[in-house]
């Protein structure tokens, strides 16, 4: 592990406790279970919300109409395409560090965030390989809609979901050193 790996956390370790991993989630666009829904409904939930405008604008209806039709459309446009920005940036600015003690997810989206987990704590620590290789590590138990919607790119929306290491890469023997820090 090179020193400039360990630099986001050293701020952050407490006095007897060592980083033993340090990664980042897969980089750019991604496409995840959750799409399958999304997109189709996305693209219906836009094409109306155009469709709307359009026709008020049209029919040259009052000026509300089509300010109510405008806020639908920004969500649609959020929906089909800025959700993917924003998780691209989002992963971006997302470090995962591991230590002896605990698991820390330092994001830097919105100011500089720290999610830190006791590993003694966690009932359950749950494995996901994707076929290409990569892995999540989710730090809790989770239900079929948390797993389907857990990487749901809303603003604010993945503050309600179990923290995780997602996609990283040797995701088995990063999950091998959480079991090891949870038996100490």
């Amino acid at each position: 592990m090179q020193f400039e790996d360990q630099q986001p956390f050293t701020a952050f370790l407490r006095q007897h406790e060592s980083l033993q991993w340090v990664g980042c989630p897969a980089r750019g666009l991604l496409f995840r279970k959750s799409d399958a829904f999304l997109i189709p409904f996305s693209l219906l939930w836009g094409g109306f919300a155009l469709f709307w405008e359009y026709s008020v604008y049209r029919a040259d209806a009052p000026g509300f109409f089509l300010l109510f039709g405008g806020v639908f459309s920004v969500v649609g446009l959020y929906l089909i395409v800025g959700r993917f920005f924003f998780d691209i940036v989002k992963r971006s600015k997302t470090v995962y560090g591991l230590t002896n003690e605990r698991a820390l997810i330092l994001t830097g989206i919105f100011g500089e965030s720290l999610k830190s987990v006791d590993l003694k704590s966690v009932s359950e620590v749950s494995l996901q390989i994707r076929s290409d290789g990569r892995g999540t590590i989710v730090f809790g138990s989770i239900s079929g809609t948390q797993t389907m919607f857990s990487n749901f790119s809303w603003p604010g929306y993945n503050q309600v979901s179990y923290p995780m290491f997602e996609l990283i890469e040797n995701a088995s023997h990063v999950y091998q050193l959480v079991q090891s820090a949870q038996g100490k």
